[in-house]
């Protein structure tokens, strides 16, 4: 935030272009229509009374949580409930779901594609809901998640989705916080547009004839040459989009899930998102660009970031070593002729204002939870130490097919290997390059 109000100074009174000011001005200005869509922003509210075949893959859970998870579905009496099991036999969950009394099936083959096809093979209802296997129901999730289906025209609709418990430690508190800013901002901002680009998957409903329509495609389409099963959810997003039909947000349906507590186990899951999310973006812009412009933007800079941020980043490296570069603009300031003191206190004062930065754009979430704001500097040292890196990682190897990543006896992988996968390195590279060589002039 400093830089880019240093940057917009000199721009402003001597005409110095900074790329770094134009991108960041772009990040500001879609804050700004984000935030309009917002305010526009209106739940459901009529009931719609459908039928509703609730499907759930499952590979292992722990034989609390599944039951809680099983009972809290039943409760809310759809119209069936499938529970599919897929990999190595599970006879607690088999158990499970006999004393719930809902449908089962068991498959050998791993993988949540499969799992979710038997789901709605097995399904007989107009509305199929597909849930992650440790996601917690509210009392009232169902019936208001199914309300936008009064709309002939919307084909999907996903939750409002929070974190269980997110007091237990730092990372829960900003897995937390992330769920929170996508809630307020960016699903409900699109939703009324109806081009909400990733329905979350811990709990999305479609209309079950075009999860029947698409089924073929979503086991078998290619990327690059190389089959992805990860990103199930926005994959199936991109489908019914697509098919001319809406994708909304219901505010007023809430889930809860776990985030990890360990870091190995949030790093394989923040890079499992990254891959899954980019890959998507990339083969659906061409789409985007001609039917859903906002949705290109949204995602066109969502991919450009973590290469701006680091062409910056190398950028004022390059400038504090060789005393050269347009990083100067920091001479503005009043600081310490020492280097070291001067360092520090450029520093500090970069992280406030980028502090002050994120509290303004993300308001609504420390306004519910006051006590985050002091948890702000953390989440911003995750977010540029963990994410940055992992999302540049994530598009790199967007083609490259792997394990789900953090579930045992889960999907592995395919072994078959494309020469198509060193786009994303080419592209990626030249926007490295770009930014890199344009921060360093």
């Amino acid at each position: 935030m400093l830089a880019y109000l240093l940057e917009m100074r000199n721009w402003w009174m001597h005409g110095d272009f900074y790329s770094f000011a134009a991108f960041m001005t772009l990040v500001w200005a879609l804050w700004v229509v984000r935030l309009f869509l917002v305010q526009r922003y209106r739940p459901w509210h009529r009931a719609y009374n459908g039928t509703v075949s609730v499907v759930i893959p499952v590979v292992d859970e722990p034989e609390e949580l599944f039951r809680d998870v099983l009972r809290r579905i039943t409760e809310q009496k759809p119209d069936q409930v499938i529970v599919v099991i897929n990999g190595p036999r599970n006879e607690v969950l088999e158990r499970l779901c006999v004393e719930a009394g809902v449908d089962w099936e068991w498959t050998d083959v791993p993988g949540k594609r499969n799992a979710v096809r038997i789901g709605v093979e097995r399904s007989t209802a107009d509305i199929v809901v597909l849930v992650d296997s440790d996601t917690i129901w509210t009392e009232r999730t169902l019936v208001e998640l199914i309300k936008p289906f009064r709309n002939p025209q919307v084909g999907g609709v996903t939750t409002r989705q929070r974190i269980l418990e997110p007091e237990r430690s730092i990372l829960t508190r900003w897995a937390d916080w992330l769920e929170s800013v996508r809630c307020e901002y960016s699903m409900p901002a699109m939703s009324v547009l109806g081009t909400v680009g990733c329905l979350p998957g811990r709990t999305i409903a479609f209309r079950r004839s075009i999860l029947v329509d698409c089924m073929d495609k979503f086991l078998s389409e290619k990327f690059l040459g190389v089959y992805i099963e990860v990103s199930d959810d926005r994959t199936l997003t991109n489908y019914t989009l697509m098919a001319g039909y809406k994708t909304v947000y219901q505010s007023t349906s809430l889930v809860y899930t776990d985030a990890p507590l360990k870091l190995k186990k949030l790093l394989k899951q923040q890079y499992r998102w990254a891959r899954g999310s980019q890959y998507n973006s990339l083969r659906m812009m061409r789409w985007m660009l001609k039917e859903a412009r906002f949705l290109a933007v949204f995602y066109a800079i969502d991919i450009m970031v973590p290469f701006v941020l680091l062409g910056t980043f190398a950028g004022w490296g390059y400038a504090f070593a060789t005393h050269e570069g347009k990083p100067a603009i920091y001479g503005q300031l009043p600081l310490p002729a020492t280097g070291l003191a001067g360092l520090g206190l450029l520093l500090v004062s970069a992280i406030g204002m980028s502090a002050v930065s994120v509290a303004l754009r993300f308001g609504r979430h420390f306004a519910y939870r006051p006590v985050d704001l002091f948890y702000l500097p953390i989440f911003m040292l995750i977010n540029t130490g963990l994410l940055l890196p992992i999302r540049l990682l994530g598009f790199f190897r967007c083609a490259h097919n792997a394990s789900w990543g953090t579930r045992e006896s889960s999907f592995a992988g395919e072994r078959s290997h494309s020469p198509l996968v060193v786009i994303p390195y080419i592209l990626g590279t030249l926007m490295l390059a770009a930014s890199v060589m344009v921060n360093v002039k």
